[in-house]
């Protein structure tokens, strides 16, 4: 099983992230944080990597449900979504598979949730490329 959905977008990183944000907030997720890993690995070690961002997405009624269901799950959450310039006019979006992380919590509430948020976000990927 993968551990993450993904598109390919032939058009900018800056235009890819906000297709990405655009989807995904029709379907109830915000982002509660955004950590530039290009920024962070120059001003940390002085290297540089193309453009590069972890999007924490979360929809509060999904987290609300889970953190009802298993209170250790914020250990998972939220649900990761990145970008990643990938050259040549194209980008590529790809979000955790929330069925693969939740494989190591024997909680059959949250094997639920997990199918549903899973379905949700694979569709959203997936839809990017049309």
């Amino acid at each position: 099983m993968e551990y993450y959905f993904s598109s390919i977008l032939d058009c900018s990183f800056e235009e890819a992230e906000s297709k990405a944000l655009n989807a995904l907030k029709e379907q109830g997720f915000g982002m509660i944080s955004e950590i530039d890993m290009r920024q962070k690995l120059l001003e940390k070690l002085g290297v540089e990597i193309q453009q590069y961002k972890i999007l924490g997405m979360c929809n509060p009624g999904f987290a609300y449900k889970a953190l009802q269901a298993e209170e250790k799950i914020g250990i998972m959450l939220p649900c990761n979504v990145i970008v990643i310039d990938k050259g040549n006019g194209t980008t590529e979006v790809s979000a955790v598979n929330p069925i693969a992380s939740m494989m190591a919590i024997e909680n059959p509430a949250l094997g639920e949730l997990a199918t549903e948020v899973t379905r949700i976000l694979q569709e959203t990927i997936s839809g990017l490329k049309a």
